[in-house]
């Protein structure tokens, strides 16, 4: 099954804009919430999503024809669980800090229905270009509202933006991982 095909632009800024699952589906909302009590941390982890699903979606895309249906949903995980383990070893290797961190949560990358969404729902009908751009672009909008989430639990919560301190007191309420979710109640409610 092939999807019409549209311009590239379509591809890339759907998922960002029009149709960013984290705001649109909450797809990925567990991780999110996990990850967001500092900007630096949430940025790492909207780069590492950004990158599997970009990559993944662009590898499952160039497989499309030569996976049978009976196998297609544990090749898409095998091919996912691939790039999460790169990007695993990279923040071992290089961010070992942050590593530690995000621990469970670049695992948790495997099984984010962001992630298999894009993989299931795009990538396994359209060719490789789009598809990537697409896994891109949705790994962007994921980055987007992480950082906006922890914008906002940072500073709140801390009094601080990337380790500096900004607020001298800050309002440690916001900061703890069960007031996460009225911050992204916040960017959810209508205007």
């Amino acid at each position: 099954m092939s999807q019409k095909a549209l311009p590239l632009k379509t591809y890339f800024m759907e998922p960002l804009w029009k149709n960013n699952q984290i705001l649109v589906a909450i797809l990925g909302i567990c991780s999110a919430l996990g990850v967001t009590s500092s900007l630096t941390v949430a940025i790492t982890m909207g780069i590492s999503v950004t990158f599997v699903t970009g990559c993944s979606s662009l590898l499952v895309s160039l497989l499309r024809h030569k996976t049978p249906d009976s196998v297609r949903m544990i090749t898409q995980l095998a091919v996912i669980s691939t790039f999460v383990t790169i990007v695993d070893q990279l923040l071992k290797a290089y961010l070992f800090d942050l590593s530690k961190t995000l621990s469970v949560y670049v695992g948790l990358i495997i099984t984010n229905c962001l992630v298999m969404g894009r993989a299931e729902g795009l990538a396994k009908s359209v060719p490789p270009i789009p598809a990537f751009l697409d896994g891109i672009a949705a790994g962007l909008g994921y980055a987007f509202v992480l950082f906006a989430v922890a914008f906002f639990r940072e500073l709140m919560g801390f009094g601080t933006l990337f380790g500096m301190q900004m607020i001298p007191d800050g309002w440690y309420a916001t900061a703890a991982q069960p007031d996460a979710y009225q911050n992204f109640g916040i960017m959810l409610t209508p205007p």
